[in-house]
Order: C-alpha cells, then sequence, then structure tokens
C-alpha cells in the first residue's frame, strides 16, 4: 500500500464567507506552514510549467503567467480561445485532488495550474462559467507561496470583495458564485516572490452533432 504524501489534517475547519449571491468557503489552514512550504517546492518542480498564448480581438499574446491542464484524458477545456488538452495526473496531483474532494464532497476530473512568478503576473477578469463546467460548478481553490488578492465583482450591483489567499489556503467556490460574481487576480508591486494556485474541476462531456 502506497504511503499518503500529506499525512496531516492540519485544520479542516471552514470560514463561511459573507457574499451574496455566493457560496464560499475559505480554509486558511488547510495544510500546515511546513507541509505548504513542501508542497510548494515539489509543484514547481513537478509540474510542466508552460507560458501560453491567447489571441484576443486579433492580436496574440502571452498569458501573464505559467499554467499546466492535468486530468483525465477526456477532460479537455477551453477559455479565451485556448484549448487544453490535459496532462497525465501526477502522483501529487492526485493525493491533492483527494483532499479537496474529501471536504468537498464532490468529484474532481482536472485541476489548473498556475504559477505567479512574481508581483506583475495576474489574472484578468472573469467567471468559471464555460459550458463544460456544467450548472452551479464547484471549483477548489488550493494556494501555495505569496499572499495574493483574488477579487470579486458582483455583476448586478457592481460591488467588490477582495480576499487574500494564504500559504497553504483551500477556498471553495460553489452554488451560483460563477453566475453572479467575476474574479481576478491583479498585478502589485507590492509583491516579488512566487505563487502556485491549484484549481480543481469537474469536466462535463459535452454532446458533439
Amino acid at each position: 500500500m502506497q504511503q499518503s504524501l500529506f499525512e496531516s489534517q492540519y485544520d479542516n475547519t471552514p470560514i463561511q464567507l459573507d457574499m451574496p449571491d455566493a457560496d464560499l468557503k475559505y480554509y486558511p489552514n488547510f495544510f500546515s506552514p511546513a507541509e505548504a512550504n513542501i508542497l510548494m517546492s515539489r509543484l514547481q518542480q513537478s509540474v510542466e510549467w508552460q507560458q501560453e498564448q491567447i489571441t484576443l480581438y486579433g492580436k496574440t499574446f502571452n498569458i501573464p503567467r505559467l499554467q499546466a491542464w492535468y486530468g483525465d484524458k477526456d477532460a479537455s477545456y477551453q477559455y479565451s480561445n485556448l484549448s487544453m488538452c490535459p496532462l497525465p495526473w501526477s502522483p501529487i496531483l492526485l493525493e491533492l485532488k483527494q483532499k479537496c474532494e474529501n471536504v468537498s464532497h464532490c468529484s474532481f476530473n482536472s485541476v489548473l495550474a498556475n504559477l505567479y512568478r512574481h508581483g506583475q503576473d495576474s489574472m484578468g477578469r472573469h467567471a468559471d462559467n464555460e459550458p463544460e463546467l456544467g450548472h452551479q460548478p464547484v471549483i477548489a481553490s488550493l494556494s501555495f507561496g505569496e499572499t495574493r488578492n483574488l477579487d470579486f465583482y458582483h455583476n448586478g450591483t457592481k460591488d467588490k470583495v477582495r480576499i487574500p489567499l494564504h500559504h497553504g489556503s483551500l477556498l471553495i467556490m460553489s452554488g451560483d458564485t460563477q453566475t453572479y460574481w467575476q474574479h481576478s487576480m491583479a498585478k502589485t508591486n507590492q509583491v516579488r516572490a512566487a505563487r502556485i494556485n491549484l484549481t480543481f474541476r469537474h469536466i462535463h462531456k459535452t454532446a458533439h452533432p
């Protein structure tokens, strides 16, 4: 029997974040600091990081971060005109997937890994509402490394909510979150260290004519 990479259950007590039209649970201490340090190092070294290019309004440019897509062989994904074909699961990503499934009571078949190398790497405003994700998708977001702010914007009221995502934390987004809110990670001059984010999700097979 293979030994688990992660033995501890540091703190699985969630904070229910008070946001209208959303269901957000935040686990600020999902991993101990020592465990999170090990995971950060292993992920930096083992994930097949790439800098993808996207085309918007006829112009092609590098996305401002490194990323990789892993999952089951049929868990293809597309966003911003970028087609993502999954790499096969690694042992460390499978272990992390299982931990997220245990607390979210959901199954995931894919993960988007993002490496923000410094404060000038960012993520534009968007919602994870692609058809492949289905209605009311559940997304489990793990953070390692430098604390970065995830900003939420309500589509109707234009309210803004800022959530700092700390080293070793887990954020679970579910319910109507992706319907009513967009989120982004802005550039900052106050951050120099790297951050890794893993967003586990379930890709549904789409019917083709």
